[in-house]
């Protein structure tokens, strides 16, 4: 998967999303605060999608994966994948773009995935 692939910036919509997850795991005030963190990160990183599965502890979703099949259809289609959203730590916790991910091994497992990332604070 090329970076032709792939948008510049995160969709609105995935700031809400990271946020609704992270808030599992960290509580409504510390997911806040990583969701805003992670919207003010304006540097992008290039991963792997192999490598980015292997520091998060995820399994590769199949190809047949009702979200996986719809992003390897969007690319079928010449439309672009969102970036993911990733907060640094072990494991790495991949905030959104799990699907995006999982769709990127399956084109190309060396090819670079855009990431913006962000640490997680003590206690987090």
């Amino acid at each position: 998967m090329t970076g032709e692939q792939w948008k510049d910036e995160p969709e609105e919509q995935d700031f809400p999303a990271a946020e609704s997850y992270l808030s599992l795991l960290v509580g409504p005030a510390a997911a806040a605060r990583l969701a805003s963190a992670l919207r003010e990160e304006k540097t992008v990183r290039h991963y792997a999608a192999k490598d980015i599965l292997r520091a998060a502890g995820l399994p590769l979703l199949d190809r047949d994966d009702p979200e996986v099949a719809a992003d390897l259809k969007k690319v079928t289609a010449g439309k672009k994948l969102s970036p993911v959203l990733l907060i640094h730590g072990i494991p790495l916790w991949v905030a959104d773009g799990y699907h995006r991910i999982c769709a990127s091994y399956h084109l190309d497992e060396k090819g670079p995935v855009p990431c913006r990332i962000t640490a997680r604070a003590h206690g987090d």
